[in-house]
């Protein structure tokens, strides 16, 4: 897949593996936005796969929360470089779910800031997440 633009198999939307997310999944925090990963190793899919929350009980308005899920899959599809590269070299594959905690409507700046913040997280976790695959493949 070339550019930066973010196909449809890079959406996260099966039932079971949402539910397997919020099962299994870690959560970074970067404020404004969580993020809740699943890092694992299966073959067939894309290198991350991704879906946004923005709750109704924070932004009343769907106004608002239709601008919030703009700005979050903007600063995700910008930012994307940061996570794919750490994902490819340790063969791992990602399923994340980005949930926006704040009350009020933040600007892109603050978005991005964070997005930024929570990718290079998920890469070191990934990064992680390998290394302890790779250590448990050595023992056996």
């Amino acid at each position: 897949m070339k550019g930066n633009r973010l196909y449809k198999c890079e959406k996260l939307c099966s039932r079971t593996a949402i539910n397997g997310l919020f099962a299994n999944g870690r959560s970074v925090v970067a404020y404004p936005l969580r993020a809740v990963v699943a890092v694992h190793n299966s073959a067939g899919e894309p290198s991350a796969r991704f879906m946004i929350t923005v709750p109704k009980k924070k932004i009343r308005t769907a106004v608002g929360r239709v601008l919030l899920r703009r700005r979050i899959r903007e600063a995700y599809r910008l930012n994307r470089p940061l996570l794919l590269p750490g994902l490819a070299c340790c063969g791992c594959h990602a399923d994340v779910a980005f949930l926006y905690l704040d009350s009020s409507i933040a600007d892109y700046a603050k978005i991005e800031k964070a997005m930024k913040s929570i990718l290079g997280k998920i890469a070191a976790l990934a990064a992680a997440a390998g290394k302890e695959e790779a250590d448990d493949g050595a023992v056996d």
